[in-house]
């Protein structure tokens, strides 16, 4: 039935009789960085290139600071916790969404929320979340509390979904009526902006990660971004076991945790983001390629929402029903070509079926309905 689409597609991977989602592109100075650092043999978490990709972050987004982590979800853990997330919290989040997002919310033993996203943006709506806390939520001594549940609302966690931006602008200044902090899991969306300026950049931290499959990978990393000097300070403080800085003892002041970005990873991390302009580009001439050959399908291709200029890190596609989607997705995968459906909602899995939620009609009309489509950087 797909056999236009699996030709298609395959016209534009020639070279691979299987064809991934999304694999790494090593076009630079990934080898020559890497052999300095084993050179040096500083290939752990102390090294020059994890400060420089700190640095080179910072200059890329506009933020002022940038701490290196091992992943992207530990980045994220470390942000909430410097957020103040405090055990049997809640944080407001969507539930289309990777499981990284909810997971790093239980690290600190809070609890999700999860409200509805945009059909035009695929991440956390803004009306759903003003709604929810109209509805939930009050200011007692300045600090947001759920009326229903007694609980503290401590943050909320909206995600820019495959590097498209959600309203971010409308999500952090609702919260900002109710004291909530905002921070951002820009996991999937480094290089896209919103309203011109950089994902990650609008709360008060923005998380990335450099996993294999993203848009730049250090095989393994991630990064929290901020403007706030002492967040910046105690996250890199509690990113490296909380270490007091001594010659050559070893004392910590609280508990901390291993997760600075080895230097080894940095070195490929920097070398990837010298070509970050070259990756979008490309990626951004795909999705056009994508776009004019959807146009008028079965399928219809999802494109930057208004006011956002995306990366296009996982193209998707809309089918008209759910029927449609798993065929598409059974006939691509035998022939070879990657394709996958979204992430299941997070409500719908056990250990988060009992959080609280909205309707979430649209997480659910896109659940039935998106399939992603290889995405690779092509040179």
């Amino acid at each position: 039935m797909f056999n236009r689409e699996i030709h298609f597609i395959r016209s534009l991977f020639s070279n691979s009789s299987m064809i991934p989602l999304h694999e790494p592109c090593f076009a630079g100075n990934e080898k020559k960085y890497v052999t300095q650092t084993i050179d040096s043999t500083f290939v752990s978490s102390v090294g020059e290139f994890v400060n420089r990709f700190e640095r080179m972050i910072c200059e890329y987004t506009g933020s002022r600071f940038a701490v290196a982590t091992v992943n992207g979800t530990s980045a994220l853990h470390i942000a909430l916790i410097l957020a103040g997330v405090q055990p049997d919290d809640e944080v407001i989040t969507q539930p289309l969404t990777f499981v990284a997002t909810a997971n790093a919310i239980t690290y600190c033993r809070a609890e999700p929320v999860f409200l509805d996203i945009d059909l035009d943006t695929l991440g956390l709506s803004p009306k759903s979340l003003d709604l929810f806390l109209k509805k939930n939520a009050a200011l007692k001594e300045g600090i947001a509390v759920n009326i229903h549940t007694g609980k503290r609302i401590s943050a909320c966690v909206p995600m820019h979904t495959f590097s498209h931006a959600c309203q971010i602008d409308r999500i952090v200044a609702i919260c900002n009526e109710y004291n909530i902090p905002v921070i951002e899991d820009a996991a999937e969306s480094l290089g896209s902006t919103y309203l011109g300026k950089k994902t990650g950049t609008f709360g008060l931290m923005g998380v990335y990660s450099f996993n294999g499959n993203k848009i730049i990978t250090s095989g393994g990393g991630g990064m929290i971004v901020t403007d706030d000097e002492s967040l910046a300070k105690r996250g890199k403080h509690l990113t490296t076991t909380a270490r007091v800085n001594k010659s050559y003892e070893f004392e910590h002041d609280m508990v901390g945790y291993n997760y600075r970005m080895p230097n080894i990873n940095a070195a490929l991390a920097c070398a990837q983001l010298e070509n970050i302009d070259l990756f979008i580009q490309n990626k951004r001439e795909l999705a056009s390629r994508y776009k004019n050959f959807f146009h008028n399908t079965e399928m219809t291709f999802f494109c930057e929402p208004d006011g956002a200029t995306s990366t296009y890190w996982l193209n998707a596609v809309l089918a008209t029903d759910l029927t449609l989607r798993d065929l598409f997705l059974k006939e691509t995968n035998h022939a070879g070509i990657m394709t996958r459906p979204a992430w299941k909602l997070m409500n719908t899995l056990d250990m988060f079926r009992h959080c609280q939620k909205d309707s979430l009609e649209n997480a659910d009309f896109i659940e039935k309905r998106l399939i992603n489509l290889p995405s690779s950087v092509r040179l």
